[in-house]
């Protein structure tokens, strides 16, 4: 594997693996397991760019990965021109049965190639300035009246579809147009707020724009409609959305946990029926939440609607499918992630040689084989703390020249660094070495 990567690149997926952590960008370097993959999720991303829209949904195991294919789908479709952005579903902060809190959500964390997070005004402003630009190509306007006058009427032309479904949008963006051509940047920032979803616009602003009310539940589909069409018209190529963590709708109260199915039913229909072009998106759950009594099962359309046969070798599984399953980590896959660590961190030093031989290929196989051990042999749950220790192994090593990591590093694993899921796996390990609990296991390497 080719390691030739920036350094800014470089430090960020390091600095993350550090912390435990998922990168936001750099994957493509780390993503093993993921070939069968390829051909399916561009496909899609193609016929998304084209005006067409999907939904997928992913399952996995707890540590199984789902977060990290997340992040690289959606790094995948920023390379190709998209929009993206990802949301973690909870009771309390992303209630899904309140879209209008998802939709407020999706434009607090958009995120392009060029903008990590927060992307939300760049986009309205591209799509201002684009239509500047439009405007200006055609020749027509020679001075700054005549130029505002042929840009207001461009802009009604480019507002005709969303104002058939979501008015107050449309309305909204025209005020924010106006209130920037006119340097009444209090006024605009509001507007960019409301367009936004936030709550507590000031009345002032939205009396004087001639919008009423708040966002609710209904209306934040069309707002995401004219969203979609901004994207359009800013010349991006569509937009991604992922809601990770949807199992967590098994542990909410049985009504709320109706309401959010049924929301989940009615955007996945909206989509299917086309209103939604240019839409990708992704939700990932684990496999209880897709099969158990508690999950998706309990509304038997949506349930019928993701529907998967899993029956077969995960080797056939077909990715085209609207559910696909992630197979998580063996033992050698653990270890080539490890070795692709490993070169990315050393590719950056002045002395790599020396800790790559200190860190060698038997070093890290041995590591990952410990990790794993000790989680009760579950692979699929150790890449996290395996990562973690490696990088923590590393940065010892390339410090203090006469650090040896065989002889004088002993990794211990404590309850308060584990999640859910690698408690219970540790669990298991602490059955096999007889320890009286989590946190008497300690690792010694071979």
């Amino acid at each position: 594997m080719s390691t030739e990567i920036s350094p800014r690149r470089r430090r960020d997926i390091i600095s993350a693996l550090r912390r435990g952590t998922v990168p936001e960008r750099g994957l493509d370097v780390l993503a093993v397991g993921l070939d069968h993959l390829d051909a399916a999720i561009d496909e899609e991303l193609t016929d998304v760019e084209q005006g067409g829209a999907h939904v997928k949904a992913v399952r996995g195991e707890y540590g199984s990965g789902k977060t990290f294919f997340a992040r690289w789908l959606t790094e995948r479709a920023k390379q190709r021109g998209l929009v993206t952005a990802e949301i973690q579903i909870s009771e309390t902060e992303t209630p899904l049965h309140k879209l209008e809190t998802v939709y407020r959500r999706i434009t607090e964390s958009l995120s392009t190639g060029q903008v990590q997070s927060g992307a939300f005004r760049d986009v309205i402003d591209g799509w201002s300035y684009v239509l500047h630009t439009d405007v200006e190509q055609t020749g027509q306007a020679r001075d700054a009246r005549a130029q505002l006058a042929a840009a207001e009427e461009l802009l009604e032309k480019r507002l005709a579809a969303v104002t058939k479904s979501a008015p107050a949008f449309a309305t909204a963006l025209r005020a924010y147009y106006q209130a920037v051509a006119q340097g009444d940047m209090t006024q605009a920032e509001g507007l960019l707020a409301w367009l936004g979803g936030q709550p507590h616009v000031a009345s002032a602003v939205r009396r004087r724009a001639g919008i009423r009310g708040e966002l609710d539940h209904f209306g934040a589909l069309g707002f995401l409609q004219g969203l979609l069409t901004v994207l359009r018209d800013s010349d991006y190529k569509g937009l991604v959305v992922v809601l990770d963590e949807v199992e967590t709708l098994q542990r909410v109260r049985s009504d709320v946990r109706e309401k959010s199915l049924n929301a989940l039913r009615q955007l996945a229909d909206e989509i299917d029926g086309g209103r939604f072009p240019g839409m990708y998106l992704v939700m990932t759950g684990t496999p209880a939440f897709f099969e158990g009594a508690q999950g998706i099962t309990r509304l038997p359309p949506l349930a019928q609607r993701l529907d998967v046969n899993f029956s077969t070798d995960p080797r056939f599984d077909n990715p085209r499918a609207p559910q696909i399953r992630l197979r998580g980590f063996t033992e050698d896959s653990l270890r080539e992630v490890g070795s692709r660590v490993r070169d990315i961190f050393v590719g950056g030093l002045d002395d790599g040689a020396r800790v790559r031989a200190a860190v060698d290929d038997g070093f890290v196989a041995d590591l990952a084989d410990s990790v794993a051990g000790e989680l009760g042999g579950k692979t699929g749950v150790a890449p996290r703390l395996f990562l973690r220790a490696l990088v923590d192994v590393l940065d010892r090593v390339e410090q203090f020249p006469d650090f040896d990591p065989r002889r004088d590093y002993h990794l211990q694993i404590r309850a308060a660094d584990l999640t859910e899921s690698e408690r219970s796996a540790a669990a298991l390990g602490d059955v096999r070495r007889g320890a009286a609990s989590v946190d008497d296991i300690e690792l010694d390497l071979p």
